[in-house]
């Protein structure tokens, strides 16, 4: 036997016949395991339910749950075109159905200038100038989801004080382009419109309120919002009265167009609210001039020197019934006294109208009712927002401060000296803007003088409240999702 057959006599090599098995085995073993690797990837890869899929568009998940509460939308998006005097401005905002109610998640702002307004004939260039933001708008939303997303335009106080058939006109332009080049959804009530005061100050009570997570709550402990604009301004507060007997009555909000009653997470509110048009900051700037040039006029002067612009301005201003013009310069630096300090402020003042008849009391300014403050609306917390905060905050009040704050900065700019002012920054915003002292007595005379706020009054002034936007848009598009259903439970 050769030592070969020894070794397999013993077993330690396999037979032919083996090692053919041993080959088959292997070779089914491995194109099974090629097989079973094989189908595995592709059911990874390809079947529409699994996570890969689910996570290729962070647009349409939601940071905070991944099933929406029934029948709701795990997302929804509302487009909100604020068309104000001195631009229009987009807020994309994103929200999530993880509870019953629409919960906030995200939201895009753009801006752009000039505002419609400004466009007075030219109705289509006053459409095309919003493509820029609907540019935003189709980047921000999800294909799949842009039939369903509501938008709405709503324009404030620039396009109420244009003639109506431009303005008219322009609404028309910006409906038509919105219909036919954008895939949004108009919302079915008043898409494009001019957004009555009154509508404006409730949305913006809405969502300073919705933010700060007071609407629903028993006590009714809601904040006070005053929106300052270019246009107009807008004051809402829910006022405290003593509780009034059935029988014998006793103190409560007078009836009017000033009372404004709404439920939300059951809970009724009572509202005071009212619109000052033609109070907003640029007209106050306005009207102030006018004033001057008139009183100057009347005198028989055509020009003349006011302590509420500083050395160097210079302007042509029309007298208020445009009969003339009167130049108006600023002070002279050696002109400048404690009492012409003052005379800016007490020259605002006067716009405000106080000796105006007051028809049913107790009246702000220019004969408007409205509840005392100190007796209705003692203790809840009072925002002030746009121009109050755009004057205030780069001169170095922040977002918490007293009335009294607002009087001593108004003192220190209207001395029409940048030295008094420590950083560099606050020297150049002060030096590049004419209009700082009128500006600041004017918001002071508002509050104290026109609305009856106390000198010690804590007031807050943001641009945002947990990373949202305070204006009136917010407050819009939450409404527009109460009122309607847009994109449905299987989006």
């Amino acid at each position: 036997m050769s030592g070969q057959d020894t070794y397999t006599g013993l077993g330690q090599y396999p037979s032919k016949y083996r090692k053919l098995a041993l080959k088959s085995w292997l070779r089914l073993a491995s194109i099974f395991l090629i097989i079973f690797g094989l189908g595995y990837l592709g059911i990874t890869l390809f079947r529409p339910t699994s996570k890969v899929a689910l996570v290729v568009d962070p647009r349409l998940e939601s940071k905070f749950c991944d099933i929406p509460h029934p029948g709701r939308p795990l997302i929804q998006y509302v487009l909100m075109v604020d068309a104000g005097s001195t631009g229009s401005r987009i807020h994309v905002y994103k929200f999530n159905y993880c509870k019953d109610h629409a919960m906030l998640e995200d939201e895009i702002f753009q801006q752009i200038k000039p505002g419609l307004s400004s466009f007075d004939n030219d109705a289509t260039g006053a459409a095309h100038s919003l493509d820029g933001l609907m540019e935003v708008a189709m980047k921000g939303v999800p294909e799949s989801l842009r039939a369903c997303t509501p938008i709405a335009v709503k324009a404030t106080a620039g396009l109420r004080m244009l003639d109506q058939v431009k303005s008219d006109r322009i609404l028309a332009a910006i409906r038509d382009r919105l219909t036919k080049d954008y895939p949004f959804k108009l919302i079915p009530k008043d898409a494009v419109e001019i957004m009555d005061g009154k509508d404006e100050g409730i949305y913006a009570w809405i969502t300073v309120n919705y933010l700060l997570g007071s609407l629903g709550s028993p006590e009714h402990k809601t904040a006070a919002t005053f929106d300052l604009g270019g246009g107009s301004t807008q004051i809402v507060f829910e006022p405290s009265f003593e509780i009034r007997d059935p029988v014998k009555g006793g103190p409560q909000l007078a009836a009017g167009e000033h009372r404004y009653e709404m439920a939300y997470g059951g809970q009724n509110y009572t509202l005071y609210q009212h619109s000052y048009l033609g109070f907003g900051l640029n007209e106050a700037r306005k009207k102030v001039k006018q004033l001057i040039a008139q009183e100057a006029s009347d005198s028989g002067r055509l020009s003349v020197e006011h302590p509420c612009f500083p050395p160097g301005f210079r302007e042509e201003a029309s007298t208020k019934d445009k009969k003339s013009e009167v130049t108006i310069k600023g002070v002279k630096k050696d002109s400048l006294t404690p009492a012409t300090q003052e005379a800016c402020y007490k020259e605002v003042r006067r716009i405000l109208n106080k000796e105006a008849p007051c028809a049913v009391q107790p009246c702000s300014f220019n004969g408007v009712y409205q509840p005392p403050l100190d007796q209705t609306f003692a203790e809840n917390p009072f925002y002030i927002f746009s121009y109050f905060y755009d004057r205030t905050y780069p001169l170095g009040v922040r977002d918490e401060f007293k009335l009294s704050d607002v009087k001593a900065l108004m003192d220190k700019v209207c001395k029409h000296d940048v030295a008094l002012f420590a950083s560099k920054e606050q020297q150049e915003e002060v030096g590049a803007e004419n209009h700082y002292c009128m500006d600041l007595s004017f918001q002071y005379a508002l509050l104290r003088d026109g609305v009856g706020m106390a000198e010690n009054r804590v007031v807050r002034s943001t641009r945002k409240i947990k990373d949202a936007e305070t204006g009136w848009c917010l407050g819009a598009s939450l409404l527009v999702l109460d009122q309607n259903r847009y994109c449905n439970s299987r989006h």
